[in-house]
């Protein structure tokens, strides 16, 4: 065994891991990232096909970025966000409110769980200012997925993730039947009234004691990359107004461009009362995030001190200017090179190379994507963990294709280039065909 990874398996617990699989597939050591690539201590150099846990909206080491982060570095690495502020956070929540019509207050955090937990505690404290003493409840969607601290995971849906804890979680309605589609082309992308119905008829005792649904737009990610109606969340939204319940959208995954618009909500023409960034916002350079909301939930909690409105989270690195000159750069980048429209180029091409995949390995059903996201369903038992074996050659091939369960996909950098793509089709299919 090489000497680093005895050293790291001595006191490393891996995030997400069963550390005993780690016997017969030990960590990679890096070296160095480019671009699409991860650099290995022994050479080899892998394609992150994965986007490093869907962060890494503009691949690794981009020049501008880690320019700007010197640039700042130079001036301070952090202070204290309470009573204090800086010209790049200044400038980056004016971005930021940029992004939507109405959403111009602009709270920030370390990660995306953190953001979400903002957001849903930002809901249930309005109630209280407000009188609303019986919304106390959160509606959330089958299969979603918003985090591991214990509000978030109490609105997520995976039982593997979810239920060795569940004596301190609440009580979630969770949204079954969804109208998931493969593509925008799908006709329940548009039209979606023939699940609607039933969908409302459970929505109707939660009218009166939600304080907010929360979602995944358009994409849910660890569920498994599942894609739904356009149709279906502008409904969600119209029940949600009608009934005086907030809409919580969590874009830390699909936010930044990655399905094909700064927001996934964009593609339904919705806007939420609270937005969840984190992950591409920086494009994986540091841990940082932000939750979007209106100026009427601001005014909310702006009175005299003594009246107790103050809404008092708090994170130490809240606000970090590092981390703050690098998602004002992003921001940039993604404007200057229109990055939106790139995702929605590779779209198709990600989508036809999963298709070619799929017809030559027999291997491969219910093909989906969106944007710079492409996903497949392993044909296999369902008590084989074919989609680790996958992994495992696929890394061995140049790729570093980490599944969800069965589930094998690509979340590549907006700044993919179609020979990277080319590459990594004919790594996924060897993979495949080498664990038949």
């Amino acid at each position: 065994m090489d000497k680093m990874i005895e050293r790291d398996l001595q006191h490393i617990w891996h995030p997400c891991s069963q550390m005993k699989d780690y016997e017969q597939f030990q960590p990679l050591i890096v070296e160095s990232a480019h671009g699409n690539y991860i650099n290995l201590a022994d050479g080899k150099k892998v394609i992150d096909a994965i986007s490093s846990w869907w962060c890494k909206t503009l691949g690794h080491g981009h020049p501008r970025l880690k320019q700007a982060l010197k640039i700042q570095l130079e001036k301070f690495e952090h202070v204290l966000f309470v009573n204090t502020t800086n010209e790049t956070i200044v400038h980056l929540s004016e971005k930021l409110a940029q992004l939507t019509s109405h959403l111009n207050k602009v709270f920030y955090a370390g990660d995306g769980s953190c953001a979400v937990e903002i957001a849903m505690k930002m809901s249930l404290h309005a109630r209280q200012i407000q009188g609303e003493f019986k919304r106390t409840k959160f509606i959330a969607l089958e299969n979603g997925y918003h985090g591991e601290t214990a509000g978030a995971l109490s609105v997520s849906d995976l039982g593997l993730y979810r239920d060795p804890y569940k004596a301190i979680l609440f009580d979630t309605h969770l949204i079954s039947s969804i109208p998931y589609v493969n593509s925008t082309s799908d006709p329940l992308w548009n039209d979606c009234s023939s699940y609607w119905e039933k969908t409302e008829e459970k929505l109707t005792p939660y009218a009166e004691t939600a304080t907010a649904l929360i979602l995944e737009p358009i994409l849910q990610g660890a569920g498994g990359m599942k894609i739904y109606s356009q149709d279906f969340l502008k409904r969600l939204k119209a029940w949600t107004v009608n009934h005086n319940i907030h809409l919580i959208a969590d874009e830390i995954m699909t936010g930044i461009g990655r399905t094909g618009k700064m927001l996934a909500c964009e593609h339904a023409s919705i806007e939420p009362d609270f937005v969840c960034l984190s992950k591409g916002l920086t494009s994986g350079w540091l841990p940082f995030s932000a939750v979007l909301t209106s100026e009427q939930i601001y005014q909310l909690f702006y009175d005299d001190y003594s009246t107790g409105k103050s809404f008092l989270h708090s994170h130490t690195f809240c606000g970090n200017p590092l981390a703050a000159s690098v998602a004002l750069e992003v921001l940039n980048i993604m404007a200057e090179e229109n990055l939106c429209q790139r995702a929605t180029y590779l779209e198709k091409i990600m989508l036809d190379a999963m298709c070619d995949i799929a017809e030559y390995t027999g291997k491969l059903t219910n093909i989906r994507g969106i944007g710079a996201v492409v996903a497949a369903d392993l044909i296999c038992d369902s008590n084989r963990r074919l989609g680790f074996e996958i992994y495992q050659k696929a890394t061995a091939l140049g790729a570093l294709l980490r599944p969800l369960g069965n589930t094998i996909y690509w979340l590549l950098p907006l700044t993919t280039q179609i020979d990277v793509i080319d590459e990594l089709k004919d790594i996924t299919q060897n993979a495949i065909l080498a664990c038949n």
